[in-house]
């Protein structure tokens, strides 16, 4: 694909584009004006609610989502039909394997969630013709396989006090990756039942840790639901 390439502050980038708060963060902000205006136009903007499934598992990849807002988990299912969380996206993520023909895992809505949906054979056109978009694709693909890492150290080492503390810390800095400071305020994007599931505790133990945190000082909580991080050092500590 030969398209010529604009100023991404090109006055001629779609409306939808230029509302977007996460077009710059995303995959989108490697796209030139004519490139956005290409995808646009095969695109379509999908609010889901919370427990939505947006791709299931072993079905047909015919089109990817971008996340503009909310959180996506991620899950593999046993033959058994025990299910297992295995990640959580953020915007500006992108859900799906590219080039994959089917879905390795089921993706829903954790939170309300507002995606771009992109035909599968739209953005794999445009991945072939510009080699900044492939890198950011390929950055995101890097860094999910670092996080993962990462969570197999936390599973398989860390104690129930790290284990929330590392979670809680997980959804803050992807939240809000540009805030600063020791405080931090968000919404839970996931109960308490399915971070226990993405922890391998017990409900039980993850309120009682999520109450020794806020007995600590170092998080309040709100409505069950609302955290708000007083000490991001000290929540960092609590991670190990």
């Amino acid at each position: 694909m030969d398209i010529s390439r604009l100023d991404i502050h090109n006055s001629d980038i779609p409306e939808l584009c230029k509302s977007c708060e996460v077009r710059h963060k995303g995959m989108c902000g490697a796209l030139n004006a004519m490139e956005l205006t290409f995808l646009s136009k095969h695109t379509r903007q999908i609010s889901q609610p919370a427990g939505e499934e947006l791709v299931g598992e072993s079905t047909d990849i015919d089109a990817y989502d971008n996340i503009i807002r909310g959180v996506v988990k991620l899950s593999k299912t046993l033959e058994d039909g025990r299910q297992q969380i295995v990640g959580l996206q953020f915007a500006p993520d992108l859900v799906g394997r590219l080039y994959a023909s089917e879905s390795p895992m089921t993706a829903e809505a954790a939170s309300d969630v507002d995606v771009c949906r992109v035909p599968r054979r739209i953005l794999e056109r445009l991945i072939d013709g510009n080699p900044e978009l492939r890198k950011r694709l390929m950055d995101q693909s890097l860094r999910e396989l670092d996080e993962a890492r990462d969570w197999m150290v936390t599973l398989g080492r860390k104690t129930a006090a790290e284990k929330v503390a590392s979670l809680l810390l997980l959804i803050a800095t992807h939240l809000d990756p540009d805030a600063e400071g020791e405080k931090r305020v968000f919404d839970l994007p996931v109960s308490r039942l399915d971070i226990a599931d993405y922890l391998g505790l017990t409900i039980e133990t993850v309120s009682r840790q999520l109450s020794k945190l806020k007995g600590e000082k170092v998080i309040s909580i709100t409505a069950n639901r609302h955290i708000e991080v007083l000490s991001f050092t000290k929540l960092r500590v609590r991670a190990g």
